[in-house]
């Protein structure tokens, strides 16, 4: 970044592109209210006397890269943002809002800068279902696991789950969601999902529907539709798989059992059968042709696998069943491999450009006899390998950039499966502060060629330890070479009252994750530091200190 002088904006404004970037243009108008917003077709009409605004698109930048401009030529200053595809303008105008520019009493000061940023994960995604993402905190019906979970909460709560979490995505840099009961008839079937990916596409965050190659609901999760798998298996029975075991599984990284209700939710349907393929392939181009969203994340499923005979015979001695003892795995990457291309491909009659996410599954990234079936997967797809707690502490060690060449698969991209309510003890790290192990896990997928990270996303960033945490998701994802200290300083301490505030915050914070059971006088002390910590801050930062003084009176409540 150059800098040479200050810009100052003030009255009528002349803006041009803001009918092409309306998100942009609308960013802008928040931000900076007291300015008059102008309209201009053509910006070479524009007086040289008046401010002008530039949205640009460029086709030659990479998706979500920004270039921000401000120059001052003997007449008023031109800022001119230019972004590559999706999102590259909406990050830019962000970047120019959140950290460029200041608004004081005579107007908004802009330094004269040259700033150029491009993301270096390009795949920076939230992993959500919809059952348990929480971010409209008014409503009932909330959850916090589970995978075959009825929907529980009012009709419209979807759609507010998910808008707010669009919102909070473009505002800091993470391009895409991956939904699981992306339809459901209980919230509003192919009409709510219609309006989720449209106001997401305005914003520049890609909706990545999930759906199970012959699992998890098919393509349409749960209602009475032609591409839910329930009711094609009652019109179908005779395509079901023959299961080699009951459904379920147990994670080793969380202290206590799983549960998994027979329910339509876990029948499934036998992935050497072609109709049952080209079922889900047409279900695939339907979703794409009638939503128009921003890519697909496409699994086997990982609660069981079809053990029939021709099933045994397909995956032949590609993959042996003795894979799947002792609970080592519950998929098969032989079924990926023979039925991901096709599926693909019918992903991909929405456009050459949608993200087709592939999941590898878990723990297997360091094991190339798990990835020899995986040679005839396609260029292009997005290959997803899923990380449990203890995989990671091995890989942040044995994975290297050689390993991640070697693999018969490219893109690659890390998924953590840990961070969230699916690892740790009976509180689980769903509402940990996530934020070093996010801006781990984005350093090391720099350093070793992965192109991208996956983190759950699902609680409300009310609570300030997932606010933060995926702050880090979306900073670190974009430029794993910042420094935690920057984004200390940056980033934590603006929102909390200053730097030494930042930091007795976060202590606070990491020592009640770090102890299950506290004497009741620690956290009655939390407690009270916290609370006598909002009389010295204001607007925002009130809200997270007394959202950690609640945090401690909780558990100070329940005695421990």
């Amino acid at each position: 970044m150059s800098q040479h002088g200050h810009a100052t904006l003030s009255g009528r404004i002349a803006i041009y592109g803001g009918d092409a970037h309306p998100h942009a243009a609308r960013r802008l108008a928040e931000e900076w209210p007291d300015l008059e917003w102008q309209p201009a077709p053509d910006p070479a009409l524009v007086p040289e006397t008046m401010p002008l605004v530039e949205l640009l698109e460029r086709a030659d930048m990479p998706e979500g890269a920004m270039r921000i401009d401000v120059q001052l030529a003997g007449g008023a200053p031109i800022i001119r943002v230019a972004g590559g595809p999706y999102s590259g303008v909406i990050y830019g105008v962000e970047e120019l809002v959140q950290r460029i520019a200041s608004v004081g009493p005579s107007g908004v000061s802009v330094p004269v800068v040259a700033v150029e940023r491009s993301p270096k994960l390009a795949y920076r995604t939230f992993w959500t279902w919809d059952h348990s993402t929480n971010w409209e905190l008014s409503q009932v019906g909330h959850q916090e696991i589970g995978v075959f979970n009825p929907y529980g909460k009012p009709p419209g709560g979807f759609l507010q789950d998910y808008k707010r979490m669009v919102d909070f995505c473009s505002r800091h840099q993470i391009a895409a969601i991956v939904i699981y009961g992306f339809f459901r008839d209980s919230h509003g079937g192919v009409e709510a999902a219609k309006e989720l990916t449209r106001y997401a596409r305005e914003r520049g965050v890609r909706i990545l529907p999930g759906v199970a190659i012959g699992a998890y609901g098919g393509v349409y999760w749960e209602g009475d539709h032609r591409y839910n798998l329930a009711t094609y298996l009652r019109d179908n029975p005779e395509m079901a798989a023959d299961m080699e075991r009951g459904v379920g599984f147990q994670l080793a990284d969380l202290s206590f059992p799983l549960n998994f209700p027979q329910s339509d939710y876990t029948r499934t349907a036998c992935p050497s059968e072609p109709a049952n393929i080209q079922w889900m392939a047409d279900a695939l181009e339907w979703l794409v042709e009638t939503v128009e969203p921003g890519g697909v994340n496409i699994e086997g499923g990982d609660y069981g696998v079809c053990g029939c005979p021709r099933c045994v015979t397909r995956r032949g001695e590609r993959e042996a069943a003795s894979r799947r003892d002792n609970d080592a795995e519950f998929w098969s990457h032989a079924d990926m491999a023979d039925n991901f291309p096709k599926l693909f491909e019918a992903a991909r009659s929405g456009g050459d450009d949608l993200w087709v996410y592939c999941e590898l599954q878990w723990d297997n990234l360091l094991d190339p006899a798990a990835h020899a079936p995986l040679e005839a997967l396609p260029k292009g797809g997005i290959y997803q390998h899923t990380f449990n707690r203890a995989y990671w502490e091995r890989a942040k060690d044995e994975l290297t950039a050689q390993h991640v060449h070697d693999l018969p698969t490219q893109a690659n991209v890390i998924r953590s499966q840990f961070a969230c309510q699916w690892n740790g003890d009976e509180r689980t790290e769903r509402y940990a502060f996530n934020a070093p192990v996010f801006a781990d896990l984005a350093k090391k997928s720099a350093d070793v060629g992965m192109q991208g990270l996956t983190v759950w996303g699902e609680p409300s960033p009310y609570h300030v330890s997932a606010e933060l945490s995926y702050l880090a998701f979306g900073r670190f994802g974009f430029d794993p070479t910042l420094s935690w200290a920057d984004f200390m300083r940056g980033d934590v301490a603006p929102r909390l009252g200053g730097e030494a505030e930042a930091e007795v915050f976060v202590a606070r914070m990491t020592e009640l994750d770090a102890n299950q059971v506290l004497p009741v006088e620690r956290l009655r002390a939390i407690r009270d530091d916290a609370l006598d910590a909002t009389r010295g801050v204001t607007g925002e930062a009130i809200r997270r200190w007394s959202w950690l003084a609640d945090r401690a009176n909780q558990r100070l409540y329940m005695g421990q």
